[in-house]
């Protein structure tokens, strides 16, 4: 019985673990996510290489989501210690997005499992651990940041920057201004409710942040090797 499991465990590590290589090589499949949202609200999807993807949506994702992606490993631990404080204050009714989840635990999650609810979240977390370490050890910092963009919901029916640039601006993601990158970043929490256009009242409270936040960041080293990759 123990051989058994055994060897089931090592199956699932050497597929998982090509799986992922492939992945590195090649752009993902439909995801679950997208799966489930093409039954209703459509799906507007086209992926684009790293170079198809301009300078200010990479430091616009960043600047919001994840601002210590370049010095983690996966976790962002003194974000997740944070979150585990008790809460003196109320909670905006506003979200302001970023939180303990790192831009490579959300690729992760959007890419491998699926968008877990109050429940089926805690019977998620444990193969969202495994594919951050494995994601972070085999893809490296810039591809993760590449799919990610590709692969987050932007939008109604939308998935990646690409559909979002064309949804919301008729251009391609090439050509997204400082502006336009932080409006489709600062709907990130709910793509389905907070969007650029028509703009959302969270949309444009939350967009000038994150342009302040992207002049914070820009000067950073790490950011900018990544960033000029």
């Amino acid at each position: 019985m123990l051989k058994k499991i055994y060897r089931f465990f090592i199956y699932l590590f050497i597929s998982s673990l090509i799986y992922v290589i492939i992945i590195k090589l090649v752009e993902p499949p439909i995801t679950i996510t997208q799966l489930t949202n093409a039954f209703g609200l459509g799906l507007k999807r086209d992926y684009v290489s790293w170079n198809e993807m301009s300078y200010n949506i990479k430091l616009a994702a960043l600047a919001s989501e994840d601002q210590s992606f370049t010095d983690h490993s996966g976790f962002d631990w003194d974000a997740i210690e944070k979150s585990l404080r008790p809460k003196k204050k109320k909670k905006s009714k506003i979200p302001i997005g970023g939180g303990a989840s790192t831009i490579t635990q959300q690729t992760a999650k959007n890419v491998f499992l699926w968008q877990g609810g109050k429940y089926d979240k805690y019977i998620r977390k444990i193969p969202e651990v495994y594919f951050t370490f494995l994601i972070e050890w085999v893809w490296g910092k810039k591809r993760i940041l590449e799919v990610y963009l590709n692969v987050i919901e932007t939008g109604p029916g939308c998935f990646g920057v690409e559909a979002a640039a064309q949804h919301y601006f008729h251009k391609s993601a090439k050509n997204l201004s400082r502006a336009e990158a932080a409006m489709i970043v600062a709907g990130f929490p709910n793509p389905k409710k907070f969007t650029a256009r028509p703009m959302t009242r969270r949309v444009s409270w939350r967009y000038p942040q994150i342009l302040r936040e992207m002049n914070n960041i820009e000067g950073d080293e790490d950011v900018r090797a990544l960033l000029k990759k």
